[in-house]
Order: C-alpha cells, then sequence, then structure tokens
C-alpha cells in the first residue's frame, strides 16, 4: 500500500475553509484574523514554545533526569570499501584524516565490513567489525587493535578498586 492509496474516511480530510470570499460566506472582511495586531499581518508565524515574551515553559521547568550524552564514546565510522582511498598500506587515524574519511575530531575509529577490499592493509584502530577483520586478512593484511578507550564510569571502578 502506498500514500496516494490511502482513502480517507468520513470527516477524515474536510475541505478547507475558503476566506476572504464575502461577507456573505462567513469569513469576509477581516477573513477570521481579528482586528489589527501582529497576528492580523502577513507573514505572521509563531515559533513552538512562543509565550509573548514570558519565560517559556521549557525553560521555566526544572531539567531532571539522566542523559547519556555526556558518558558516550563517539566512533568515527569507515567501511572497507572506502579504505581505497587511503593513501600508502598503513590505516590509522591519521592516515584516515588525512584521506578525508573521518573528521579531524573523530578521536576513535571503527571500522565496518561492507565493501571489498583491494590491497593488503595494515589496521591500527580502536574497534573493528568481525567482517571488516576476515576480509582484510583474507586479502593479507593485519589488524592490530590500539588500546579501547574507556567509559567514564569504567574509569572511575579502576580508580575505586585501586586507592
Amino acid at each position: 500500500m502506498r500514500l496516494h492509496q490511502i482513502i480517507s474516511s468520513d470527516g477524515g480530510n474536510p475541505p478547507r475553509k475558503r476566506v476572504g470570499r464575502g461577507e456573505g460566506g462567513g469569513r469576509g472582511k477581516t477573513s477570521g484574523r481579528g482586528h489589527k495586531g501582529q497576528r492580523a499581518r502577513s507573514g505572521y508565524s509563531l515559533r513552538p514554545g512562543f509565550e509573548s515574551g514570558h519565560i517559556p515553559l521549557y525553560r521555566r521547568l526544572p531539567k531532571r533526569g539522566f542523559k547519556r550524552t555526556q558518558f558516550q564514546i563517539r566512533y568515527g565510522i569507515v567501511n572497507l570499501a572506502a579504505l581505497s582511498r587511503v593513501q600508502g598500506d598503513v590505516v590509522n587515524r591519521e592516515s584516515l584524516v588525512a584521506a578525508g574519511l573521518i573528521d579531524s575530531s573523530d578521536r576513535y575509529v571503527k571500522i565496518l565490513g561492507t565493501g571489498e577490499v583491494d590491497r593488503a592493509f595494515t589496521v591500527h584502530v580502536e574497534k573493528i567489525s568481525a567482517t571488516a577483520r576476515r576480509k582484510i586478512e583474507a586479502a593479507g593484511g593485519t589488524v592490530a587493535l590500539v588500546d579501547e578507550p574507556a567509559t567514564a564510569d569504567s574509569t572511575a571502578t579502576a580508580e575505586e578498586s585501586s586507592s
């Protein structure tokens, strides 16, 4: 079923109100906008949450709860098919940044197995999928994992255990 095949039920798609078609139409003269003011003008739009100069509700309410974004480790993702753009046979963070495959702000790299490998690579990254590892080693390359970054909560646990 496609979107154009859906048939609306009774009252599900009412006809639009035609405004500005004379007093007899019921919405003539000011066309339902009232008399003067900002909302009566053409081009008026109101952003969500605007409360006419008051502090909006979303700013008045306290922000509570856990947000895991501060503890997340973000990886630059690279597919195997893109490795052909790397100059040389060594694949590491610096060579991937130079090839334009990841952003220089990406601190960690993960290689995924989509695509094929055209030559043997020596790979030094934090994470690699099992498929990618298998394909690189089948092409005669080697994979060496760099020390995986510690999460914030595992670092805290390690410090507590050493004390």
